[in-house]
């Protein structure tokens, strides 16, 4: 362990609950339905973010601060917490998601040829409730509060936790999350088998109370994300140690199964790289 957080510091420098029945008749979600049913296989494969994907996978690519790639082997693709920004890749995702804590988790100009625009806030105070439905993929969010900017305040529902069941998995992005969930949010996150994460430990939420969060989760596989260095990304590591394996694949992109979550609950770093076209074929 002492020798995987050396690497890391390195690299730096570089449901509880259930749902209402009126929920569940107005929400299906097999994240729920399926709670704690996820089977443990095999390891998770390393991947790069233009190579073809085998059946029943997901690939999540870490694009940058909070952004992730999601696509699926139909062709449907995602960007969380887009900022307009994803490099160089010529690429027009199908949705967006957005949270606008901080001007590095949302654009107000997104491109207006992205079909599915989601914002993670609604109007002030009163967030925004998501359900759409791509048959491939479904995209719904959890709403929780942030701090405000306007005088420091609370902006009640501010931020979103995003969900988004496919292949039979269901992968939550917590976004900008400011506060322990409550057993309700709880509850309507349901089983999330992977979960991306922040680990900053000060401008999200404190470190002890993020390891609360992802501990009572238990989702299969967690992937740190808006980590600003190795100290806190190894602060991190060594409190989750005790109940998750930690692997470090050396990859922005990994592959994602039913069939290969693993058997303990494990955090996989990824490191953030921005998505560049293909090398032309000589």
């Amino acid at each position: 362990m002492r020798h995987l957080l050396c690497l890391l510091a390195g690299l730096g420098a570089l449901a509880a609950g259930s749902v209402s029945a009126q929920e569940q008749a107005r929400r299906p979600s097999h994240c729920i339905a399926i709670a704690d049913a996820a089977p443990g296989l095999e390891y998770l494969h390393k991947a790069a973010w233009t190579d073809p994907l085998p059946d029943y996978t997901v690939r999540l690519h870490y694009i940058s601060h909070a952004s992730f790639l999601l696509q699926t082997r139909g062709g449907l693709t995602a960007v969380t917490d887009y900022t307009g920004y994803i490099g160089t890749a010529p690429l027009i995702p199908d949705i967006v998601t957005m949270n606008h804590a901080h001007s590095s988790h949302w654009t107000s100009a997104p491109d207006p040829a992205i079909p599915h625009v989601m914002e993670g806030w609604g109007v002030f105070g009163e967030g925004v409730d998501h359900y759409l439905d791509l048959g491939e993929m479904l995209i719904r969010n959890v709403s929780t509060d942030i701090r405000s900017p306007y005088g420091g305040g609370v902006e009640e529902n501010g931020n979103s936790i995003f969900v988004f069941e496919v292949e039979g998995l269901c992968i939550g992005h917590l976004g900008h999350l400011h506060h322990i969930p409550n057993d309700e949010q709880f509850a309507a996150l349901g089983r999330l088998d992977v979960v991306m994460a922040p680990v900053d430990g000060g401008m999200t939420l404190p470190l002890p109370e993020m390891m609360a969060t992802l501990k009572r989760l238990k989702s299969s596989v967690v992937i740190p994300m808006h980590w600003f260095s190795g100290y806190s990304l190894e602060a991190f590591l060594v409190g989750m140690q005790d109940e998750f394996a930690i692997e470090v694949p050396g990859t922005s992109s990994i592959e994602v199964s039913l069939r290969t979550l693993p058997d303990r609950p494990t955090i996989v770093v990824l490191q953030p790289d921005f998505l560049s076209a293909p090398a032309a074929e000589d």
